[in-house]
């Protein structure tokens, strides 16, 4: 049996460079930029019902394909653009995932509009501070929870599509909001201090 020599969230399998590196540099970290809240927004969507791998393995597919996750350039695609990429390759070409980008682009705006960012919106729902949880198995994390069931709501009532509580929940370990790293974990000490 192979062991990690560096103590990681137990979700992370060993030897698995991409999913390591993903753990080690991004997830949990706080993000207070709006291009990269719509990115997550876009692709925690885009993998309801696949493996988080299955969309990192296409992030700069994805990149590519939605411009550079700029909420105001996706806003503006029209059907054709749609057309163009269910046939993409690079990217999950699941019709109604695309059409909700598109659309979720033009919500995301009106966020943005109404509390001056994005990121001003999503921090607000914890205080703009990090909340910090101290779990120490798999079995700890929630699929979701009271907090991200009332965000859920919340986009869902502005007309945001994929974004159940389970995808908010995900949405907000990664991007620091809640702090997830079991205690174990390496990265645990670093984002909690």
């Amino acid at each position: 049996m192979t062991t990690d020599p560096v103590p990681r969230c137990p979700w992370v399998p060993v030897g698995d460079a991409l999913y390591e590196a993903y753990h080690d540099t991004e997830w949990g970290v706080p993000v207070h930029d709006d291009h990269r809240h719509f990115e997550k927004i876009t692709l925690e969507g885009a993998q309801s019902g696949l493996s988080w791998r299955t969309i990192l393995v296409r992030r700069e597919g994805y990149r590519e394909a939605f411009a550079g996750f700029d909420p105001a350039a996706v806003a503006s695609f029209g059907p054709g653009d749609v057309d163009r990429l269910v046939t993409d390759a690079s990217i999950i070409r699941h019709r109604g995932k695309i059409e909700a980008t598109v659309h979720n682009a033009g919500r995301f705006l009106g966020v943005q509009h109404e509390f001056g960012s994005f990121d001003h919106y999503i921090w607000g729902w914890v205080d703009h501070r990090p909340r910090i949880n101290r779990f120490r198995t798999i079995d700890d994390y929630p699929a979701r929870t009271d907090l991200s069931s009332r965000i859920s709501a919340d986009l869902k009532r502005r007309g945001f599509r994929y974004v159940g509580p389970t995808t908010v929940y995900s949405y907000l370990q990664s991007y620091g909001l809640v702090m997830d790293h079991t205690t174990d974990c390496h990265r645990h000490a670093q984002l909690s201090g």
